[in-house]
């Protein structure tokens, strides 16, 4: 257990040392195999942590690690339940697969030790996000991912259009941290803690002082009420919710392969984590945004649901009229996210627990489909487009007939998005749509098979370029892509056996919202709080 906690608090601040010190190293070493295998070694590294970490929260429960030995919430606390560790997970192994991948897509190009900074920096930002336990500590870790974030997008930065993208994508974000600062100090104003299990127990608990934070300050509906909204338009333009979605099209194309990878399977996950962690563990179904006057946490469900579904057809309407394979699929990002973002969103006080239990896990584990599934259509489409070196549609006619393996799990991750048995796409999206009709909303639920239904004329598009549309010049001989073709071959086993692993997944998966965002699992979250306070405090 002591390695658990240990292991938590530790691997933020340890990726972002290995990150920054490699402009060092590039001054001393100029092989580029050492920043590949550097890069490779953290990666896998990180990966086995995390899983650790979710072995032993899957066995005792959430696991809390205090900086420094200050007892929470004088100090930042790192707090890991169910949904953290997954997600940690999840974000560790598929930027090691990112990582593999960029030992190929990055062979030819310059500033390698700069690429590799900015890549695992963003890791850091990623898993410090998860494994916060702190509404401030999230805002520097939203920073912290977002200005790595920014740096990849421009890597080429002597392509205008990607500087461009990177400048678009960087004023905004500023903007929106901003406004995710001024956020804090509304909750911080009225709580006087930023610790996520002290406002659980402050937004439930209405006139009693928990230790080292004290009482209330003022009107705290008011507060935690905007606080919310203006958090939720950030957490909206992270995970690239419409009409929050303008960045990402630009910012796809732009960036280097990997990173676009890492863009959609992983970063655009952080708002909606965040999003869950707002709305059910700090201001749940029995908060004060509840009890209040005005029912405003029914209010925001219902504006995310709506925006779920306005960005599910978009998206998919906006897929079937690109004509560049890195932005069909950011428009893909779009329309996934907002199938998320309907899911979370059912957590409405008149809807049934087994319903909003229900819509939880299937958006879970759409993100885990997603994931997969789009990190591995980001890489196919690289070595397709190193193959015609273009990304039209039309320039990449009959090149996947080069590479008929990669072909294969291009067509495998085109399905998991579709929502083709038996791939975990499917069983995402059916579990979904049972949600709202247990949940008594039948034409919500059709307009998932809608939205599925639509997608599927721009990723049948793609498919046809790639494979069946005769190629329209002669490429020549390809050589060189045997391990990123590997890679993309893991992924997709990887998104068989979420399929093929439903039953089990759902199950797991169930249990993981049921310990960490319903009522069982937030009591357990404060009591590890109030645990640590305990250990920690002097007698």
């Amino acid at each position: 257990m002591e390695a658990g906690i240990l292991t938590i608090g530790a691997l933020a601040p340890i990726l972002v040392v290995l990150a920054f010190i490699l402009p060092l190293l590039g001054i001393f070493i100029k092989r580029k195999i050492f920043f590949h295998a550097y890069a490779v070694v953290v990666t896998a590294l990180i990966a086995a942590a995390t899983t650790y970490n979710l072995i032993v929260v899957w066995r005792e429960g959430p696991q809390l690690y205090a900086f420094g030995g200050w007892p929470p919430p004088l100090g930042i606390s790192y707090e890991v339940d169910a949904l953290g560790a997954v997600l940690g997970a999840l974000t560790a192994w598929v930027m090691l697969f990112i990582a593999i991948y960029s030992r190929w897509y990055m062979d030819k190009e310059t500033g390698i030790p700069y690429y590799y900074t900015l890549l695992l920096g963003l890791e850091a930002g990623l898993i410090g996000c998860i494994y916060t336990g702190d509404v401030f500590n999230l805002f520097v870790m939203l920073e912290v991912l977002s200005i790595s974030a920014y740096g990849l997008v421009g890597f080429h930065r002597g392509r205008a259009e990607a500087v461009e993208a990177a400048v678009k994508y960087g004023i905004i974000g500023a903007a929106a941290t901003t406004v995710y600062f001024i956020a804090l100090v509304f909750i911080y104003g009225s709580y006087g803690t930023l610790n996520m299990a002290d406002l659980a127990i402050k937004a439930r608990v209405m006139a009693v002082a928990t230790p080292f934070s004290g009482g209330y300050y003022g009107n705290i509906a008011v507060a935690a009420a905007l606080a919310v909204a203006l958090s939720l338009w950030v957490f909206t333009y992270k995970s690239a919710l419409f009409p929050n979605h303008f960045w990402l099209p630009d910012a796809h194309p732009e960036a280097p392969t990997p990173v676009s990878a890492a863009l959609s399977g992983l970063v655009v996950n952080i708002g909606a984590y965040a999003v869950m962690r707002f709305l059910y563990t700090m201001f749940g179904s029995n908060s004060v945004l509840t009890v209040a006057k005005y029912p405003f946490r029914d209010i925001i469900l219902w504006a995310l649901l709506i925006l779920g579904i306005v960005s599910g057809l978009v998206g998919a309407l906006m897929m079937i009229v690109q004509e560049d394979i890195k932005r069909l699929l950011a428009y893909s990002t779009v329309s996934h996210i907002g199938l998320v973002f309907m899911g979370l969103s059912l957590g409405f006080s008149t809807v049934p627990l087994a319903a909003t239990q229900e819509a939880l896990t299937a958006s879970l584990y759409h993100l885990i489909n997603h994931s997969v599934g789009k990190a591995l259509l980001f890489m196919a489409a690289g070595i397709f487009i190193g193959i015609a070196g273009t990304r039209k549609l039309d320039g990449l006619a009959g090149s996947g007939r080069k590479a008929p393996l990669a072909t294969a799990a291009f067509f495998i991750g085109f399905l998991q998005l579709m929502g083709l048995p038996p791939l975990g796409g499917f069983f995402s999206k059916f579990l979904l749509y049972s949600a709202f009709m247990e949940a008594g909303m039948p034409i919500v639920a059709v307009l998932v098979v809608i939205i599925s239904a639509i997608s599927v004329l721009g990723y049948a598009k793609a498919m046809y370029s790639v494979w069946f549309r005769p190629s329209a010049k002669e490429f020549e001989n390809v050589t060189g892509i045997t391990l990123p073709t590997a890679v993309v071959l893991l992924l997709a086993v990887a998104c068989v056996g979420l399929g093929i692993a439903a039953p089990y997944l759902t199950s797991a998966l169930s249990t993981t919202i049921a310990n960490s965002l319903m009522s069982k699992g937030v009591l357990s979250y404060i009591q590890a709080f109030l645990k640590t306070i305990n250990y920690l405090s002097p007698p």
